[in-house]
């Protein structure tokens, strides 16, 4: 078998999800040949996960026959020919449907795979002095998970071209276990950093009995502690989710308060998009409306420019800016967030049943969140790998001013509507005597970027309806 030369560049699939096998253009002649072992900006834009290798390894093997056993290691690594040949046999020893799933093909100079963490691989060769060359994109470590099978496992029935019981081969692989008994790989870990906030306990019903989910508190985790880098093996995680936040608007706009907001909305920030561009993690951080003044008069979209009002704003804008540098991040705008413990839809249906007749903000226009519609929403972008980026992530239905969202809680309850009366925001905080952030009086997110992906919001008032059923 020759080496084809001027192959285009292209990936196809294997029926194993996440490996994929590329055709490479290799340029020869009667001296030799050269080709692109790995080529990140053309093979990304085909379609390649930048996976972000760490570590460039060689293995060379002298006769042809020589076999090395089915190993699925913690990393992705990139498996190409630099001399020789070599037939490889890839089983999916990862947990769900695909498990035991097998794929086989012959690999020259111009034929390379990508295969990721949890797949096991072997490789025989067909000629000799074969070498064949792998990037991985995590360093060996004694504390690393390995999963084996058995090279003549029945189940997987691979057709070796050289029958085992005539190649070289270890006596460490050919006691590996049969499928039956190899335990699955779990996917890698996802981290929910602030599940005691109330986006947390709705991340933490989503994702109920969920065996790779691990939830921090500040008490379990310290994001701006000097030792954060070092209190997890991050390796093993391939999400976090920051739902931790400093949300009090109106005393971010005190000395103590700015310190507070800048070092969780910022610092912490910045420490965990360190950790996860180090570690190819997947980032989620959650931002707010209170990024934009409010002036528009049409909704605002993902790439509206933002302009902060205030210090909360700022310090949203600012985390924002910093994530948006992690290779693989989601930046989820959202607004007016409704979840577990104090918020306005309790209040106004306490102020309803005592008798108290609000006045209620009219001239701020937006859609309430409510935090398990959020978790929901959260959850679809990660499991339907959309791409990466910013998306606005609210209620559906059209929009309305608090006044009209109290008027649906009175309505809701059982009282009169008309009980609630409108006033404008200066009104309103007129009689304040502590410090008021500015609010952006239009918090309309279009939302047309998110439903592309799949996901329709629920109406926010028929959340409304049963949050308060």
């Amino acid at each position: 078998m020759t080496v084809e030369f001027s192959k285009p560049l292209g990936a196809a699939d294997t029926g194993i999800p996440g490996l994929v096998i590329w055709d490479l253009p290799v340029h020869g002649d009667s001296r030799g040949w050269f080709k692109e072992n790995w080529q990140r900006e053309k093979m990304t834009a085909l379609g390649l996960p930048d996976f972000g290798p760490v570590q460039n390894n060689i293995s060379f093997n002298d006769a042809v026959g020589t076999t090395r056993g089915i190993h699925a290691e913690p990393w992705d690594k990139w498996v190409s020919v630099a001399t020789g040949r070599i037939f490889g046999a890839w089983v999916d020893l990862r947990e769900g449907p695909t498990f035991g799933a097998v794929f086989t093909a012959e690999i020259d100079p111009s034929r390379a795979i990508f295969v990721p963490r949890g797949v096991g691989n072997s490789y025989q060769t067909l000629a000799p002095d074969t070498a064949y060359t792998y990037l991985v994109n995590d360093h060996w470590s004694p504390d690393a998970s390995y999963s084996f099978l058995n090279l003549a496992d029945e189940t997987a029935a691979i057709d070796w071209p050289i029958p085992l019981d005539q190649v070289e081969i270890s006596a460490k692989d050919l006691a590996h276990p049969r499928l039956a008994d190899v335990t699955p790989v779990p996917p890698r870990k996802t981290l929910v950093v602030g599940a005691g906030g109330q986006l947390g306990k709705a991340l933490r019903a989503e994702y109920a009995g969920v065996s790779s989910i691990e939830f921090a508190t500040r008490a379990d985790l310290d994001l701006t502690g000097a030792d954060l880098a070092s209190a997890r093996r991050w390796r093993d995680y391939g999400t976090i989710i920051n739902a931790a936040a400093y949300t009090a608007v109106d005393t971010a706009e005190t000395a103590a308060g700015r310190t507070d907001a800048w070092a969780a909305n910022v610092t912490a920030v910045a420490a965990l998009a360190r950790i996860a561009t180090e570690n190819g993690i997947t980032l989620v951080h959650v931002s707010s409306d209170y990024v934009f003044d409010g002036s528009a008069d049409r909704p605002y979209t993902e790439d509206a420019p933002v302009c902060p009002l205030g210090v909360y704003g700022q310090t949203k804008a600012a985390g924002d800016a910093i994530v948006a540098t992690v290779p693989r991040h989601y930046i989820v705008r959202t607004s007016w967030v409704i979840g577990e413990g104090h918020n306005f839809v309790r209040t106004m249906a306490s102020l309803a049943e005592r008798g108290i007749d609000p006045k209620v903000v009219d001239d701020q226009i937006g859609r309430l969140t409510f935090t398990d519609e959020l978790a929901r929403g959260i959850h679809h972008l990660l499991d339907s790998d959309a791409r990466h980026g910013t998306y606005n992530l609210t209620g559906g239905g059209e929009p309305e001013s608090w006044a009209a969202i109290a008027r649906r809680v009175f309505s809701l309850t059982g009282h009169d509507p008309a009980r609630v009366t409108g006033v404008s925001t200066d009104e309103y905080f007129a009689s304040a005597t502590g410090p008021v952030a500015p609010r952006p009086r239009n918090s309309d997110l279009a939302l047309g970027k998110l439903e592309a992906t799949g996901f329709s919001p629920r109406a926010f008032a028929d959340s409304l309806a049963g949050y308060l059923a």
